[in-house]
C-alpha cells in the first residue's frame, strides 16, 4: 500500500445514519401521500454492488456514453481545470470514471472521494492509490448532501473542483438540485469549479429501457431498498409482494421510479402497521433529463455559469464545467 494511500482516512460523524433516524425517515415517508422513500436508502453494500451491475447492462447507455466522452475529451477537460487541482468527488462509489480524469490532470494536489458506503470507498481508494501513487488520497466516508468537513490539502491548491459524474444531479428535483449546486458553489471556493455529468433528453423508449433492463438488475436494485430497510430497522417488507416500475414523464422530463404493492397488505414499520393497497406506489427516485438550455438555467439559479460542455459522439450525455457566475 502506498504512503499516500495511508496518509488520510477520514470519517464523518454522520456517515451512517443511526437506525432510529432511518426509522423516522421511513415512517414519515410512508405517512405521506403518495408514499415515498428517499433514494439514499438504495445504497447499502448490496445496493452499491447492484448499481455497478446496472452500469454493465446493455440498455444502460449512461455509463457507456460518459466513458466514451471522457476517453475522447479527457485531456481537454483536464486542460480546462488546470494544474494543481484538488478533486473532490461526490458519491464516488467505485470511482469507475475517475481514472479517465486523473490520468490527464497536471500535478493534482489530492483526490477526495466522498462516499457513504465504506466498502466501495475503501476499494476505490486502494485501486486509485496504487495507480496514482503521487496523488494524495483523502477519502471521506460521508453523505455528500450534508455539510462536509473537507480534509486539509497536503500542499497549496490552485482550485478545488467538485466532480459529480454519472447523472446523479438528475436524482434531485429542480429546487433540491439548485440547493445542492449552491452547496457545491460554497465548497469549491472563489476560484473553484464543478465538473458535472448531465443526462440529456432523448427518445422515451431508449430512456425507459435503461431503467427496465431485460436481466432485471434494476428491479433487484430497487427492491433491495426494502431489504436494506428491513435490516436497518427490523421492518417486515416481503419483497415478493412488491415490484419495480420506472416510467418516463415527458411533461416533467424525468424517469419516475416506484415500488408497487402487488396486493393489499400490511407491513410492520417500528410500532406502526402500514397499509398498502393493491398497485399502490411508493415513489423512490426521480431521474431528471435536461436539454442544454434547461441545465444552464438551473445552474444560473445557483449562481453558476456553464463555461464548457463536452458531449459523447452520439450526443446523448454531457459533461459540463461550471464556475461562479
Amino acid at each position: 500500500m502506498s504512503s499516500t494511500l495511508q496518509a488520510t482516512w477520514l470519517r464523518d460523524d454522520d456517515r451512517r445514519p443511526p437506525d432510529n433516524f432511518i426509522l423516522e425517515v421511513v415512517q414519515r415517508g410512508l405517512a405521506a401521500r403518495p408514499k415515498r422513500l428517499p433514494s439514499w436508502l438504495f445504497y447499502d453494500e448490496r445496493g452499491s454492488e447492484l448499481f455497478v451491475a446496472i452500469c454493465e447492462q446493455p440498455e444502460y447507455y449512461l455509463t457507456r456514453c460518459e466513458i466514451a466522452l471522457m476517453r475522447a475529451h479527457g485531456a481537454e477537460i483536464a486542460a480546462a481545470l488546470g494544474p494543481d487541482v484538488r478533486l473532490v468527488e461526490y458519491g464516488s462509489g467505485h470511482a469507475i470514471k475517475t481514472d479517465l480524469l486523473l490520468e490527464h490532470l497536471v500535478s493534482p494536489v489530492a483526490y477526495v472521494p466522498v462516499e457513504i458506503s465504506p466498502e466501495p470507498l475503501r476499494q476505490s481508494v486502494q485501486r486509485l492509490g496504487e495507480r496514482f501513487p503521487d496523488v494524495a488520497m483523502q477519502p471521506l466516508c460521508a453523505d455528500f448532501t450534508r455539510a462536509l468537513r473537507l480534509p486539509i490539502a497536503p500542499r497549496a491548491t490552485r482550485r478545488t473542483v467538485i466532480y459529480f459524474p454519472g447523472s446523479t444531479i438528475g436524482n434531485f428535483e429542480a429546487a433540491d438540485a439548485a440547493v445542492l449546486l449552491r452547496k457545491m458553489r460554497a465548497e469549491m471556493g472563489e476560484s473553484g469549479g464543478i465538473l458535472i455529468g448531465v443526462d440529456l433528453k432523448k427518445d422515451t423508449a431508449l430512456l425507459e429501457a435503461a431503467y427496465n433492463d431485460a436481466a432485471g438488475v434494476t428491479a433487484e436494485f430497487t427492491l433491495n431498498m426494502l431489504a436494506h430497510v428491513n435490516r436497518a430497522i427490523g421492518s417486515d417488507f416481503d419483497l415478493r409482494r412488491f415490484r419495480h416500475r420506472a416510467r418516463y414523464n415527458p411533461m416533467a422530463g424525468r424517469i419516475e421510479t416506484c415500488i408497487l404493492s402487488s396486493e393489499d397488505q400490511v407491513v410492520r414499520v417500528g410500532r406502526q402497521q402500514v397499509r398498502f393497497r393493491e398497485n399502490e406506489a411508493m415513489q423512490v427516485e426521480y431521474s431528471c433529463k435536461y436539454s442544454l438550455e434547461d441545465f444552464a438555467a438551473l445552474a444560473h439559479r445557483a449562481g453558476l455559469a456553464v463555461r464548457e460542455v463536452w458531449l459523447d459522439p452520439e450526443r446523448m450525455f454531457s459533461v459540463q464545467y461550471l464556475v461562479r457566475a
